[in-house]
This record gives C-alpha cells, structure tokens and sequence, in this order.
C-alpha cells in the first residue's frame, strides 16, 4: 500500500480549480526537511486535493502554515516542449490533512503565540468501511465449578530426562570381528 506521512510547510498559496466535469483540485507546494543536517536545504513537493477536500484545503490552509499531510506519493510525468525531452516529478495526493498549531508539540516546531484557532482536519464521512464488524465482549457466564486449591501437596519425585538407569550389557567378544 502506498502511504506517505509528512510534516511540511505551505510555500504557495492553495490555487483551486476545476476540471472539465467540475470536479474541484486543488495544487500548492510544500516545504519539508529531508536531512537531519542543517547545512541542507529543504525540499519541495507538489500537492494535490480533489473534491471536497481541495476545497476545504483552499479555505482554510495558506502560505506559511505547517501541517501534516497523509496521502499517497506517486510520480508524474510531463513533457517538456521547449527543451524537448519529458520529466519526472514526485507530487502528493492528499487524503488527510492536520494543522500544526496550538497543542501539538514536536521537536522542529516553534510554539505559536497567536490567539487564532486552527482549521479543523478533514475527516471524510462517507468513505465506506472495508473492514468487518467486530462482535463488542459481554461478560462470560459458565455453569463449571472450579476445585479448590490444594494446600501443601506432598513433594512426589520425577526423573528428569537426563536421569536414566543404565545397566551395561556384557557381551563375550567376536573372535571374527578385528578392527583393522
């Protein structure tokens, strides 16, 4: 299954649009650290949201807000006319996306000292359920008695394994058999 997490921040503003069946996407870039040296420059990544959520992205998400983005990574490619060759580039589809904001900590983020409120994250709702119900746990009733414990039994000896009788065998030599 191909699944990507990523905390990033928006570099471009959410640019909304709508397809030839007036479905809407939504397309804006994204910034992340992809180094634990900081001496690297962060990397970009195109991202993308389709319907309802390209429009919930538009509305509440903007330039210079961190947020982590689950979704699937995928490969695009596109021809490029005046250079005359194709080329590939990563881009993200979203299918969840969460504000970072006020409550949540994490150890490359600066806390925020504004009073607003984040956007809340795009739950879907009417995503069916592909997994089946699980039966909820009641409490087991058994009409079987449980004997008492016994106290103090008496110690009864077992042999280990390695506790064997061995009585040799004696056995009268072959005068045929010499080992050569």
């Amino acid at each position: 299954m191909n699944s990507c997490v990523l905390m990033a921040d928006i570099i471009q503003e959410p640019q909304l649009r709508y397809t030839a069946d007036n479905l809407a996407v939504t397309e804006m870039l994204v910034q992340f650290s992809n180094s634990q040296r900081p001496e690297d420059p962060p990397a970009t990544l195109k991202v993308v949201s389709w319907g309802n959520l390209a429009t919930d992205v538009q509305q509440n998400y903007h330039q210079g807000d961190r947020v982590i983005i689950e979704g699937r990574l995928g490969m695009v490619t596109f021809e490029r006319r005046n250079e005359g060759f194709k080329e590939k580039r990563a881009e993200l589809t979203i299918q969840r996306i969460h504000p970072v904001g006020k409550g949540f900590v994490t150890t490359s983020s600066v806390p925020e000292t504004s009073t607003a409120t984040a956007p809340p994250a795009y739950q879907p709702t009417d995503i069916p359920s592909y997994e089946p119900s699980r039966p909820t746990s009641a409490p087991v009733t058994s009409n079987v008695s449980v004997a008492p414990p016994v106290t103090n039994p008496e110690p009864v000896y077992q042999p280990s394994n390695f506790e064997r009788s061995y009585t040799p065998v004696t056995e009268e030599p072959d005068p045929d058999d010499i080992p050569f």
